[in-house]
């Protein structure tokens, strides 16, 4: 396991997420998405094959994150609202490489792990929208923005549809068991303008941008689901 202690929130050293366990997370993933469900997985060799990548997508339900990680052709480390990590969801997390942030404040924890996963050529998933709503990527925060113009890392929207259709009968916060459930992975973009620039300005225009990109993939990709 790779080991590269850095300085997180007050002083405390921050150890980078593992690959390794990322890659455990993946198969895992795999095993549960595809018996659980029917994905249906589209443009997924579109993510490039090595170095940093932001996946940004789109939250509309609990699964949306494991559904992404389990079908995406790369390990991902996933930012997760701290309150998942609960009980022994929380070892289990940080094992398969996933990285707890506190949303309420700046987490400077889970900034440098984050920066490191890209730094290290790793694949960083991120929900722009900052929590669970309508998922149309209508409001986002700051954030991917930030994420994108510090690494220089390509942006590639991911469109995760029919995960809200069909509740389960037995268990409603699920989606029904054997239902298709389509994600759609778009094509890598640069967030930045090429200038370098990390100014609030700078971010605020990315942020424009991104949220144009991401909005123009959502509705690509239900034209071509027909969802």
């Amino acid at each position: 396991m790779r080991r590269d202690p850095r300085r997180g929130e007050a002083g405390r050293e921050v150890t980078a997420p593992s690959e390794r366990g990322a890659e455990v997370g993946r198969r895992i993933g795999v095993g549960l998405m595809y018996g659980l469900w029917k994905p249906r997985v589209l443009g997924a060799w579109k993510v490039p094959a090595t170095g940093p990548v932001i996946l940004a997508v789109n939250h509309s339900h609990n699964i949306d994150g494991p559904m992404v990680i389990g079908v995406a052709p790369r390990p991902s480390h996933f930012l997760v609202k701290k309150e998942a990590f609960v009980g022994p969801l929380d070892p289990f997390m940080r094992a398969v490489g996933q990285l707890k942030v506190d949303r309420s404040t700046a987490d400077r924890t889970a900034i440098t792990q984050a920066l490191d996963v890209l730094a290290s050529g790793g694949v960083l998933g991120i929900f722009p929208e900052g929590s669970r709503g309508e998922g149309d990527f209508a409001a986002l925060r700051a954030g991917l923005a930030y994420f994108a113009v510090r690494s220089g890392a390509p942006i590639v929207p991911v469109a995760v549809l029919g995960s809200t259709e069909r509740p389960g009968r037995l268990t409603k916060a699920l989606p029904a068991l054997r239902s298709r459930i389509d994600v759609v992975f778009g094509d890598p973009f640069e967030a930045g303008d090429g200038t370098g620039r990390r100014t609030r300005k700078a971010l605020d225009e990315a942020t424009e941008r991104i949220q144009k990109q991401l909005t123009a993939h959502l509705e690509n990709a239900r034209r071509l689901t027909g969802r």
